[in-house]
């Protein structure tokens, strides 16, 4: 099996997944992100991953925690935010820093 098989297959366990969450390759760690037994913490770390398809993954887990949802509301990836507002665990809190943060981005950045 391939990483990218074993980063997909929801029968890999949780501490498979968070080796794989370092591997070079982002369609991997895309699969790790999006892969419900990922534990919370390694969620937490591929939330800050340089590559927006990783950040969408977390993003759109249900698994993922608020806390790591806070991070993502204000990332600068529009597609990301957009997963984090359809999240089951996205907290009216978090919508509302969302919508704060659009607001900016459309009033002083002309975005």
């Amino acid at each position: 099996m391939t990483n990218l098989e074993l980063a997909g297959n929801r029968n890999t366990p949780p501490e498979t997944l968070a080796v794989l969450a370092t591997d070079k390759d982002s369609y991997v760690r895309g699969e790790v992100a999006g892969n419900r037994n990922t534990p919370p913490e390694t969620l937490a770390v591929l939330a800050t991953d340089e590559d927006c398809f990783v950040r969408c993954w977390v993003a759109y887990n249900p698994n993922t925690p608020p806390e790591t949802l806070e991070i993502l509301a204000t990332d600068k990836d529009s597609y990301v935010r957009w997963e984090v507002a359809g999240n089951p665990n996205a907290t009216e809190e978090i919508l509302l820093t969302i919508k704060a943060y659009e607001k900016f981005k459309h009033l002083v950045l002309n975005e």
